[in-house]
């Protein structure tokens, strides 16, 4: 006989949704800084980080670089990627898909550079500890957050779907 999943019922004590909700919103912040910070700057490309990759996806991320039209559109992904879900998860706007897409973009940053013993990039990244750096750390908490929904509680989903949530007396316990 298999393993069947038992429903589990998301009820938040007052410190879980706040810690819950405080991780989205730092997480937010990060996301949406990182995104503004590459639109205010005219100069701003993904091309030195792309030249520096080296691992299994090194051949397509120079292929990018060398062509200045898909440069372009990863650049505006990349900044409004960011900016767009950073800002939808302080918000607590459609917090699942944005958790969602951030884990996407997180991972395909951890992907491309990952902290592996032996590749060495022309500058030390922050937050990087073989194998485990701050992209991955980052898309891991993502995913709790898509697990422990908080947007339907404190955030914008609440308001906007008011009428498909349970009522937030139900999910505090």
């Amino acid at each position: 006989m298999g393993n069947k999943a038992v429903p589990v019922s998301l009820k938040y004590t007052n410190n879980q949704l706040i810690g819950l909700s405080l991780l989205r919103v730092l997480i937010g912040w990060h996301l949406l800084y990182e995104g503004v910070a590459k639109l205010l700057n005219p100069y701003w490309s993904s091309a030195a980080y792309l030249l520096d990759v080296q691992w299994i996806f090194s051949g397509l991320a120079k292929s990018i670089v060398a062509n200045p039209v898909v440069l372009g559109i990863v650049d505006y992904l990349n900044m409004w990627g960011l900016t767009l879900i950073g800002l939808a998860l302080m918000l607590g706007l459609l917090g699942r898909y944005a958790s969602i897409a951030g884990m996407v973009l997180l991972l395909i940053y951890y992907f491309f550079t990952p902290p592996l013993l032996g590749l060495e990039y022309s500058r030390p990244w922050e937050g990087s500890y073989i194998i485990v750096n701050k992209n991955l750390i980052e898309a891991c908490a993502l995913y709790v957050l898509y697990v422990f929904p908080t947007s339907n509680i404190i955030g914008l989903d609440r308001l906007i779907f008011r009428n498909n949530t349970q009522p937030t007396e139900d999910l505090l316990t």
